[in-house]
């Protein structure tokens, strides 16, 4: 037998890898951030709120972590390659990438100015596409293997009514930003995924947990079409970004993989 089949929990050993967090004040990020300190990696976070970022920094060090932190988000091919600059810096090396930054300004098209749109896209699909460039070529140029996991949505493949012309587009486009990275970067070892969830709690979707009509209206409208019948929460997306960030995950590339209670099954 293969040393993996005799011992599979080698397969999820993080210990010692470096990763760049960007979007880290968020839930995601931040839950990622503590998860993947405690499973010992060196940490660099980035995020435009330095609040929110020093939290999540005292959080993932409290695990025993090596945490350094940069007050940047992806605006610019500047801002992105600063990220990365900051990690090499303070580790040697980045081998993992997590692009958990993100926004979404809904508004029916009718409504929707073309500079919010356009807010909306910089934010979801540029940023990926400029954190992929400065992380990339540097594995390659050094031929060193690496991963990169990004943050699609269920909007990638459904609509929604509520005004989401922006939001779901930028989704779909980070479904197809993953599969053509993976394909352009597979002959290099480097593996590109993406998690979709469905609504989780963060400070974004708060106002769905609230116990107000509007709240509930919007709480029973999901709730209706998840068969495992109840809203996700960001500890509900960490196994998941474990195994593709992990050895475990050697062999799978170009994935969206859905952590969505059901929702896309029906």
């Amino acid at each position: 037998m293969t040393e993996p089949a005799q011992n599979p929990l080698q397969l999820f050993d993080l210990k010692g890898k470096a990763a760049v967090i960007t979007g880290a004040s968020g839930a995601y990020g931040r839950t990622l951030a503590v998860a993947l300190g405690a499973m010992g990696c060196d940490l660099l976070l980035a995020a435009g709120s330095p609040d929110g970022l020093k939290a999540a920094a005292e959080e993932a060090r409290a695990t025993g972590a090596r945490v350094e932190t940069i007050i940047r988000r992806p605006d610019s091919a500047d801002d992105a390659e600063a990220i990365i600059d900051a990690g090499y810096e303070a580790f040697g090396s980045v081998g993992l990438l997590v692009v958990a930054s993100g926004l979404n300004r809904p508004a029916m098209i009718g409504d929707m100015e073309p500079e919010v749109w356009e807010e909306v896209m910089n934010a979801n699909v540029r940023g990926e596409w400029l954190m992929a460039k400065a992380f990339g070529p540097r594995l390659i140029e050094a031929g060193v293997p690496g991963k990169m996991l990004m943050v699609s949505s269920v909007r990638g493949r459904h609509g929604n009514a509520a005004g989401y012309t922006a939001y779901c587009t930028s989704k779909g486009a980070t479904d197809a930003l993953t599969r053509v990275l993976a394909t352009e970067w597979g002959q290099y070892g480097i593996n590109v995924n993406a998690i979709a969830p469905t609504v989780f709690r963060s400070a974004l979707t708060s106002w769905i947990f609230a116990d107000d009509e509007k709240g509930k209206a919007a709480r029973a409208r999901n709730l209706s079409r998840l068969p495992l019948g109840r809203l996700g929460e960001p500890e509900d997306l960490v196994g998941i970004s474990i195994y593709l960030l992990s050895p475990a995950s050697d062999f799978c590339t170009g994935q969206v993989i859905y952590v969505d209670g059901g929702y896309t099954a029906g």
